[in-house]
């Protein structure tokens, strides 16, 4: 039992890394606009079929694809903000949630017309690779994934941190009244914003296609997982969202081998409930 904990461990521990990245992501776009992405999954859900496709029908490797879903993801999050969410910015919170929720059902929609409901695998020469540590395995698409999460998550870290833009994005974020006045073209930095969020996660989608079935309907469960990552870590909180993500890899791999998989989420949610009743505003809140 204690060897089968363990591999639970290191298996969600693995996956939280991929999901920290995904809600840092949604984590960004909430901290600068205050806006309640719901087609956050599905922007996933397409970073993974931008993978897939390339793979099947050029053969090219699921990792290599990550410039092009980032990119493309980084283009469609910026339209989304500029045409969809910036006229409505302002409104009340119901509006922005109707917006992005009708985005999520056209997004999805618009995979099942494209190419259908059915379940779509990538199948890659180190699939089933795995390393070893002691008596725990673990499959090298999870590690890469894993590490190059990681190493995203620090891109951007030094992006918000090191550059002008970055810096402009969190002056937005602080006060946008004040980084108007001091000459911030908050309207350019929303989209831009936007933007990065999407890119984190289509670059979530590429990692994760190796080891995950993209299905049109992938999408809301990631939505329903990044909003848990980004409550129990603290809205706004970059380091609360990897964290989390954390946190919320390991207690649902280890609610599936205590309970069953089909309530692995009872575990995450048990865990969200009781940081919400000490720490109402997330680990990293504030």
């Amino acid at each position: 039992m204690t060897s089968l904990l363990l591999q639970a461990i290191a298996s969600g521990f693995l996956m939280g890394g991929v999901y920290g990245l995904m809600a840092t992501g949604l984590t960004l776009i909430f901290g600068v606009m205050k806006v309640v992405n719901l087609a956050h999954g599905d922007m996933m859900m397409l970073g993974m079929a931008i993978s897939y496709w390339l793979f099947t029908l050029a053969g090219i490797d699921p990792y290599l694809s990550i410039p092009v879903s980032v990119f493309l993801l980084f283009l469609l999050g910026f339209l989304i903000q500029r045409f969809l969410i910036n006229p409505i910015l302002h409104a009340s919170e119901h509006m922005q949630i109707l917006v992005t929720l009708g985005v999520s059902l056209i997004l999805t929609n618009s995979a099942l017309l494209l190419w259908g409901p059915n379940v779509r695998s990538v199948i890659t020469g180190y699939s089933l690779e795995t390393l070893w540590i002691g008596e725990i395995v673990l499959d090298l698409p999870r590690v890469v994934a894993f590490l190059s999460a990681l190493f995203f998550t620090f891109l951007l870290y030094l992006l918000l941190k090191k550059t002008e833009l970055g810096r402009a994005i969190r002056a937005s974020a602080d006060d946008p009244e004040a980084a108007l006045l001091v000459g911030i073209e908050i309207n350019r930095i929303y989209p831009i914003s936007f933007g990065i969020g999407a890119a984190c996660v289509g670059a979530a989608g590429s990692l994760i296609i190796p080891f995950y079935d993209l299905t049109p309907h992938v999408g809301p469960p990631f939505t329903m997982v990044a909003f848990t990552i980004i409550i129990l870590g603290g809205m706004g909180s970059l380091s609360g969202a990897l964290i989390g993500g954390l946190l919320v890899g390991v207690a649902e791999s280890v609610g599936a081998i205590l309970l069953s998989s089909s309530l692995k989420s009872v575990v995450s949610t048990t865990l969200l409930v009781l940081v919400l009743l000490f720490k109402p505003r997330g680990l990293f809140g504030n």
